[in-house]
């Protein structure tokens, strides 16, 4: 799988935000390539419990091949270890999505705590990315929203300097397709994708069977099918809920450790966010072109 040449990397953590009403300001992570001008940025979500210092294996490839990624440490970290009982937990899922805007407002900020780093950020060239619960958060940025109770979709969230997004492991729809557990514990899981209007590559594990859902992997497709646009859906053959190992390398949440398909990922994620961001550059029909020529793909990509 082609890519570009690897490059130094440097990083600082953590960048304090001040964020009146949130109850604890916001921790971020910033990594970028040591050189470098008009770097295009990635907000990267975190799924449930992690924090700025995870998802390593994405982070570190990105940066050291020509992005600035952006890490927010959400409220849901076991780092910050709130109670269940938190009158915030209710609408973490939402505080979520204002920590990604949150970044985003402040890039000149985060542009400033890295050295060497201000004014050599490409602003209007801006992604986000989150894995489960971080991919609903980021969806968000895109254009997908909750539904209320009653079915009503709830305030729309999307962010227009978002160019595109990357969805890794992105829950599908609430009502029934929920277990009782999700329906009684986690009822903002009730996406409308019919809004995530803004283009996006979907990575889904055909072996990912969520005790979330009373469906099977197909259910992390949704987003795909549901949403209108410019899509793409990245199937990864005999992948699990962590994709292989993109949250870290060797962690205990990982249940289908894969160098092989990790690095997949790594290098078409790294390719469809270069066309995404600048059309004139063709890694990403290069990079298909590749995984159709495998003699054994470890994966399949459909686009609409």
């Amino acid at each position: 799988m082609p890519t570009s040449p690897s490059t130094p990397v440097v990083s600082v953590r953590p960048v304090v935000l001040p964020a009146p009403g949130r109850g604890e300001d916001l921790q971020v992570r910033v990594s970028a390539p040591a050189t470098g001008d008009r770097l295009p940025v990635i907000v990267l979500s975190h799924g449930h419990g992690w924090s700025m210092d995870g998802y390593a294996p994405l982070a570190d490839f990105w940066a050291a091949h020509g992005f600035a990624v952006v890490q927010p440490t959400h409220l849901d970290s076991r780092t910050l270890a709130l109670p269940a009982d938190d009158p915030r937990t209710p609408t973490i899922w939402r505080v979520r999505v204002e920590d990604l805007r949150r970044v985003i407002d402040d890039l000149d900020v985060l542009e400033a705590a890295l050295p060497g780093l201000a004014g050599r950020l490409d602003h209007d060239r801006l992604a986000v990315a989150g894995h489960s619960w971080g991919a609903q958060s980021a969806g968000m940025l895109l254009g997908a929203r909750v539904l209320d109770a009653d079915g009503t979709p709830g305030q729309d969230l999307s962010d227009p300097r978002v160019k595109a997004g990357v969805l890794l492991a992105l829950p599908g729809l609430g009502g029934r397709d929920l277990s009782p557990f999700a329906a009684e514990h986690f009822p903002f899981m009730n996406p409308a994708f019919d809004g995530m209007t803004t283009p996006a590559l979907l990575v889904a594990g055909d072996k990912d069977d969520s005790p979330l859902s009373t469906r099977g992997p197909d259910w992390f497709t949704d987003g795909y099918h549901l949403s209108p646009g410019d899509k793409s859906l990245l199937t990864l053959f005999g992948a699990e809920h962590t994709l292989g190992g993109v949250a870290g390398h060797q962690v205990a949440e990982t249940t289908d450790e894969s160098p092989e398909r990790l690095a997949l990922l790594q290098r078409l994620t790294t390719a469809y966010l270069r066309t995404a961001l600048d059309p004139r550059d063709t890694a990403w029909p290069d990079a298909r072109a590749a995984l159709r020529a495998a003699p054994h793909p470890l994966g399949q990509i459909r686009s609409k």
